[in-house]
């Protein structure tokens, strides 16, 4: 019989972007004379328990002393944090869906705001566990209920000796306090995760670092919404380009690395790059980058690299030939909009193709030498594999051909093999 896992996820600063008692501050305390003062003791006490510097009992009592909130202020919070879930969370919506009796909650935070942000994305309401607050009649935040374990410190441990779940147990969050869970021994593996705050102290005692929960789901092979995690990507950055470029595509989840030159230890391995004006690609580097799929160049790309090369190679290029100071973000919109979507409108070599998402369906990408006959190969390949086409796309440019098909079925790893195999391809991959 198959041992049964359960996922055990932290809410503030994992599932959420955001600390919601430090938001809350924020609503609560908005008029008061003291607000910046205060909001920064709530931060440090946040901090300092997160790190494991100070007791969560502790911590927690100093924060809902501090808050002077009521019922009306968590409203307001509440539809703060629903635009605040992680983006990796957020976009995976149908695991939590699929998975809803192996997902628990287990948070420090407050049940009060917690339970209307996950409830929407299936999580059951008896496997949220999180503190609750004391009011009084008309609405006021006094107190908290100090019986609730996860109000003390260890509270998860505790909480979980409680429950005694059957099975194989994963832990994934931010601080101190899931940490412990791993350092008790309750749960298997501890998964720090980092997309939104990376806590030095908590990432160097983790069992595996997860910049996104496409990452989680990558590694423990699970259901997600992207075949291939975006921090897994190589996103390298040659030369002096403006610092929004880069604080765009790492907001997006690549894995940036900026460097002045391309180095060689990065040839074999980057995914992206992203180039200043004057810089260039040797030919011999560039035809040794067999994972590279695209390349943003600030400024014209003519007689910088070959474009010959990347058509042979299958990459795609966007550059300004007229350059656009007023928006630095141009060309790396355009190179991200491709690595999500596949989009190649306004490439500088390939067919301009401009597309929407479906949902619920996979993305697959097709480029090839553009001679007569590939779509009915492809196409062939689907119909033997059973497979149910919800929308195709083709256009050809000079001697490319660019083919995007978007499927609702499930596929085996066959399939991309057969579909490698079709001669004149260039390069295959599957989007999400």
């Amino acid at each position: 019989m198959k041992t049964q896992n359960f996922y055990i996820i932290d809410f503030d600063s994992t599932f959420t972007q955001v600390e919601a008692l430090d938001e809350l501050a924020r609503i609560s305390l908005a008029k008061h004379p003291d607000r910046e003062a205060i909001y920064q003791k709530i931060e440090d006490y946040t901090n300092l328990a997160m790190e494991g510097k100070l007791s969560f009992s502790e911590s927690l009592a100093q924060r809902v002393k501090l808050l002077e909130a009521n019922e009306e202020d968590l409203q307001k919070l509440i539809k703060h944090l629903k635009k605040k879930v992680s983006k990796s969370f957020s976009r995976n919506a149908e695991f939590f869906k699929k998975h809803a009796d192996e997902v628990l909650i287990v948070s420090g935070g407050f049940k009060e705001f917690i339970t209307p942000v996950v409830s929407q994305y299936h999580i059951k309401k008896e496997n949220i566990y999180a503190n609750t607050f004391v009011t009084t009649g008309d609405g006021k935040i006094i107190d908290y209920d100090h019986a609730n374990p996860l109000s003390e410190e260890g509270g998860k441990v505790k909480l979980m000796h409680q429950l005694q779940l059957q099975g194989d147990l994963y832990g994934i969050g931010d601080g101190y306090s899931d940490y412990q869970l791993r350092e008790s021994g309750l749960i298997k593996k501890f998964y720090a995760f980092t997309e939104n705050i990376a806590r030095e102290s908590i990432v160097t005692k983790a069992d595996h670092v997860t910049p996104s929960f496409d990452e989680f789901l990558y590694v423990n092979n699970l259901p997600r919404a992207i075949s291939y995690p975006k921090n897994r990507i190589l996103c390298l950055v040659i030369g002096d380009v403006p610092a929004d470029t880069i604080t765009f595509l790492k907001k997006d989840g690549f894995s940036i690395r900026h460097k002045a030159e391309f180095e060689e230890k990065y040839v074999g391995d980057v995914g992206m790059m992203l180039l200043a004006d004057g810089e260039k690609i040797e030919e011999e580097k560039l035809k040794r980058a067999v994972k590279l799929k695209t390349i943003g160049y600030l400024g014209n790309a003519k007689n910088k690299f070959s474009l010959q090369t990347c058509n042979e190679m299958g990459i795609v290029v966007f550059d300004d030939p007229k350059g656009n100071p007023r928006n630095s973000l141009f060309i790396p919109k355009r190179v991200a909009d491709f690595m999500n979507k596949g989009t190649t409108y306004l490439s500088s070599n390939f067919p301009n193709l401009q597309l929407p998402a479906i949902d619920k369906s996979h993305r697959l990408i097709h480029i090839h030498k553009n001679v007569p006959g590939i779509m009915a190969q492809i196409n062939n390949i689907f119909a033997k594999h059973n497979i149910n086409i919800v929308g195709q796309f083709l256009m050809t440019k000079g001697e490319i051909g660019y083919a995007i098909t978007d499927i609702n079925a499930e596929y085996d790893k066959q399939l991309f093999k057969s579909l490698k195999k079709i001669e004149h391809t260039i390069k295959f991959r599957v989007l999400y």
